[in-house]
């Protein structure tokens, strides 16, 4: 019996401080809190709560959608400068992207919802690619910062995505992840999505599998754009706890 109430009074403190509109815990800026929503999902298996489902949902939908991932080398960056998820603060870090691996793969397990699965693995795949010592062990973090500017590796202007892409797959591109020739930071722009892809496929007029076919080459070849920039810093340390957290999460 202790234990249940123990079980309810935490879900109630992650509810009252829960985001209905923007998801995610409190006001910017806004960390994780990764270990609260895997409370909320075993919330509700066990209670089949609806809104301990929606609590979990939202958040996680619109990290996923937000400027806090990297929608082109997938993980996560350290936190939100802001209440919508839009601006990071650029750093990625080991552990949040083993916690967040494991509560993206449960939350796909618990509601079989298949972008989680994906998130989950671009995840593995960028601390696999880029975080991963000749040893076989992982690093701690990346630096936010590259040729001394915050974000500088991540953002895009509009004329370059045209030039990279051409401009019929440019501007599905700049559609769907809010790219705009004022930008939406420091006049560049951070990508993110404001809309789910059954949504834009809709609008544009194309089927999803049409729409990611899309995507994903543009993508690949942006992707293979900014590998030729300066790199944030790799912070080489190898930290055990972090390393089991990873380790756990594969």
């Amino acid at each position: 019996e202790f234990r249940r109430v123990l079980f309810r009074s935490a879900f109630h403190r992650t509810k009252q401080s829960f985001d209905p509109v923007y998801g995610g815990l409190g006001k910017a800026p806004k960390f994780f809190h990764s270990t609260d929503f895997r409370l909320a999902l075993r919330h509700w298996k066990t209670t089949q709560s609806n809104e301990s489902l929606t609590i979990l949902n939202t958040t996680l939908e619109l990290w996923s959608r937000g400027g806090i991932y990297d929608h082109l080398g997938g993980g996560f960056h350290r936190y939100s400068t802001d209440d919508q998820w839009l601006v990071p603060h650029f750093e990625k870090m080991l552990y949040d992207n083993a916690l967040l691996t494991e509560l993206y793969l449960e939350a796909y397990q618990a509601t079989q919802h298949l972008p989680y699965a994906t998130i989950a693995r671009e995840i593995i795949d960028y601390v696999s690619r880029d975080l991963k010592s000749p040893e076989g062990l992982f690093y701690s973090t990346e630096d936010a910062d590259s040729e001394g500017v915050e974000g500088k590796f991540y953002v895009w202007s509009k004329k370059e995505i045209e030039q990279q892409l051409g401009n019929e797959i440019a501007a599905i591109f700049c559609r769907v992840y809010s790219v705009t020739e004022a930008g939406n930071w420091e006049h560049q722009n951070i990508l993110h999505r404001t809309e789910s892809f059954a949504e834009l496929s809709a609008e544009l007029n194309l089927s999803e599998s049409e729409l990611e076919e899309t995507l994903a080459l543009a993508k690949r070849k942006l992707y293979a754009i900014r590998q030729k920039r300066i790199r944030p810093a790799t912070d080489t340390k190898s930290i055990t706890s972090w390393n089991a957290m990873m380790v756990r999460s594969l």
